[in-house]
């Protein structure tokens, strides 16, 4: 990795700063495409949102003419610090990132979390910084850069989202059951300390409550916070699944326009109507990037662990059909030639 970090972002110690998940989530897509099933007026509807949400980005690096109807693809949910207190800045950086792989043979979804401190090689900058820096260089299209060089894997689309959708949407499904983990007291949206109290055990959050659940780190880490945001996004995608209420898709459709931007278009979006329906059967498995703590110049980053990455880049590549199902072992000293050839050239292309 290149010796020179760029160190002017004003780094704050986490004790000091304490930020709001503006995060992405599957089942917003899929809840959207799917009210198809519930006739014209809401399908008219969606379609007006996702034309005034579509964004699309200038990019050489993203495959030609990728089908989404025919084939395998990725989408990157980005969120970010971008809310009305931080005046919507467009070079805001991302405060969750999740790839969601989709494979249309077997109707399954991968769901990967990337610690938004990890240590990663920025291509567009041309050295190594935190991944969430990315997107106050060069908002999306660095983002989508720094996920393809890292995961060495296209990344087809990309959904953008603040965290408004987040309690919106949850607000207009009733509310999601989750086990919360622990008992703690977190902020709310606007920052009003102490807001949220939340006790240990299975219960319905309203959209305030589960961002508070989704972005507490008090008592764990980065890693657990991604892993409690996949357990909320199960939450959602079966609520979404159970609910036949038209009002309240009618309400996450307002939720979705008011606060998205993505490259997909509406016609494309149809495509993920097979994954939708599934509903509760839906094949959705969650991965987590392993690493630890460092500091570097007395900075912290998430180190991440290049043999377990190895291991990740395979899966995704499998789940892509972009390795065939061979043998895991030989796939997996292949990807890890490749992970240890990135750390030592950083100049090096993608693979895919």
């Amino acid at each position: 990795m290149s010796g020179t970090r760029r160190t002017d972002l004003h780094y704050k110690p986490k004790k000091k700063r304490k930020k709001i998940v503006r995060w992405i989530m599957l089942p917003l897509l899929l809840v959207l495409v799917s009210v198809v099933a519930y006739g014209a007026h809401l399908y008219s509807k969606a379609e007006t949102v996702m034309k005034d949400s579509y964004q699309p980005v200038d990019r050489d690096s993203k495959r030609a003419s990728v089908n989404p109807f025919e084939e395998n693809i990725s989408v990157l949910f980005i969120g970010v610090d971008d809310s009305e207190k931080r005046k919507f800045d467009s070079n805001s950086r991302t405060d969750a990132l999740m790839l969601a792989t989709f494979n249309k043979d077997e109707k399954s979804v991968k769901l990967l979390s990337i610690p938004r401190d990890s240590y990663v090689y920025i291509p567009d900058e041309g050295y190594s910084d935190k991944i969430n820096h990315a997107h106050a260089y060069g908002g999306v299209e660095y983002t989508l850069e720094t996920v393809e060089y890292l995961l060495d894997i296209p990344v087809d689309y990309y959904v953008k989202m603040n965290f408004n959708a987040f309690i919106d949407v949850i607000d207009a499904l009733d509310g999601i059951k989750v086990d919360v983990p622990y008992t703690f007291t977190e902020q709310d949206s606007k920052d009003r300390a102490g807001a949220i109290t939340l006790e240990e055990g299975l219960q319905t959050l309203n959209g305030e409550e589960a961002l508070a659940l989704a972005r507490t780190r008090k008592l764990d880490s980065d890693i657990e916070r991604g892993k409690r945001q996949q357990e909320i996004i199960k939450a959602v995608i079966k609520k979404a699944a159970s609910v036949k209420s038209l009002s309240n898709h009618t309400d996450v459709i307002e939720a979705i326009g008011d606060n998205m931007k993505t490259d997909l278009r509406f016609e494309e979006m149809t495509s993920f109507i097979n994954y939708a329906v599934a509903g509760t059967s839906l094949n959705a498995e969650t991965l987590n990037l392993a690493g630890g703590d460092s500091r570097i110049n007395g900075i912290y980053y998430y180190q991440l662990d290049e043999t377990a990455l190895a291991e990740t880049k395979t899966t995704l590549k499998r789940h892509l059909g972009l390795i065939p199902e061979t043998d895991l072992v030989s796939d997996t000293e292949e990807s890890t030639e490749e992970t240890v050839e990135m750390s030592t050239d950083t100049t090096a292309a993608p693979s895919y």
